[in-house]
């Protein structure tokens, strides 16, 4: 099992918060909007530095969406943030009438995501932003795993046409993948390469199936651990060589399993490859208000579940 170490725990709200910054420096087109939460997405470093090029909307996330796909006509790359909760979930009509149905090429970013958001609870806790944004023909779907991925990606969608959804989160977690990476759309990662057992991890999730490796490396297991950074589009090479490998799959999300990254994975494989499938995933609940590390746990989202995964997943296979 390869190693990795982290020196400093970091939220990734923070990591897309520079990634604007350093947009802002290089590229004159890109703009940022806001739905008045400029300091919990980090925006507001750039607001300071461009105020001409940024837009505080207030609390009215339709009107930002709208205002966003307004400003593509004119060449303008903007950056519409606000809670994954409100910037879904509130306003879906206005992204698929004139961003996705469009093909704007509007990003739509979105911090506090899944129950990690913690002591503000189910109200604002969303776990069906991804499923709500996959969905969307020509809507790219994003899931970053840590402060240094969320930077890359941010920089890097600023060049991809078309709409984009970067989601992220709120607490500090890992701060483990390369200061210096290149971040490529649609391209699976593989930390480990392993032949037991394949662990398809997104989000806060990915550092969590590295624990798990570990774990599964001293139980004599070995893990294939793949960080699947892009929802959509999927890496289809990468999942089916890995499960054609392994023969036996866990997934692992930070969201609802219906219409998540597990959802995603059966499908292409039940087409493709027919593998044992373990799916560890919110099951059709809403969130509650507590510290995120318990309700992480209380959720089964946690490392000792994705090992107990693993290890019910190959006595699948093997029976």
């Amino acid at each position: 099992m390869k190693k990795y170490t982290y020196t400093e725990e970091k939220d990734t709200r923070s990591g897309f918060g520079e990634g604007l910054l350093e947009l802002g420096k290089t590229n004159p087109n890109v703009v940022a909007l806001c739905a008045d939460l400029t300091g919990s997405l980090k925006m507001d470093a750039f607001a300071k530095e461009f105020p001409s090029r940024f837009i505080q909307v207030g609390i009215a996330e339709a009107n930002m969406i709208g205002i966003a796909a307004g400003m593509t006509i004119g060449g303008k790359i903007p950056f519409a943030g606000s809670f994954a909760n409100f910037v879904t979930g509130r306003v879906y009509d206005q992204i698929r009438q004139v961003v996705a149905y469009s093909n704007k090429n509007v990003k739509i970013c979105a911090s506090h995501a899944g129950i990690t958001l913690g002591e503000d609870g189910a109200t604002h806790q969303i776990l069906e932003d991804i499923g709500l944004m996959k969905m969307l023909p020509n809507m790219t779907v994003i899931n970053t795993c840590d402060f240094n991925q969320t930077k890359a990606a941010t920089i890097a969608i600023a060049s991809h046409k078309g709409p984009v959804y970067l989601r992220f989160g709120r607490p500090k977690v890992p701060n483990f993948t390369p200061k210096d990476q290149k971040f490529e759309i649609g391209k699976a990662i593989i930390l480990n390469e392993g032949k037991d057992v394949t662990i398809f991890a997104t989000g806060h999730l990915v550092w969590k199936a590295v624990e798990a490796g570990l774990i599964l490396e001293q139980k004599g297991i070995d893990a294939e651990i793949i960080n699947i950074h892009t929802i959509k589009p999927l890496d289809v090479s990468a999942v089916i060589q890995s499960a054609k490998k392994t023969k036996c799959v866990v997934t692992a999300e930070e969201h609802m399993r219906n219409g998540g990254l597990g959802d995603s994975i059966a499908q292409l494989l039940s087409m493709n490859f027919p593998v044992p499938v373990e799916m560890l995933a919110v099951d059709d609940k809403f969130g509650e208000s507590g510290k995120p590390e318990e309700l992480m746990v209380k959720y089964g989202l946690d490392t000792t579940n994705i090992v107990e995964a693993a290890q019910k997943v190959i006595a699948r296979k093997q029976s």
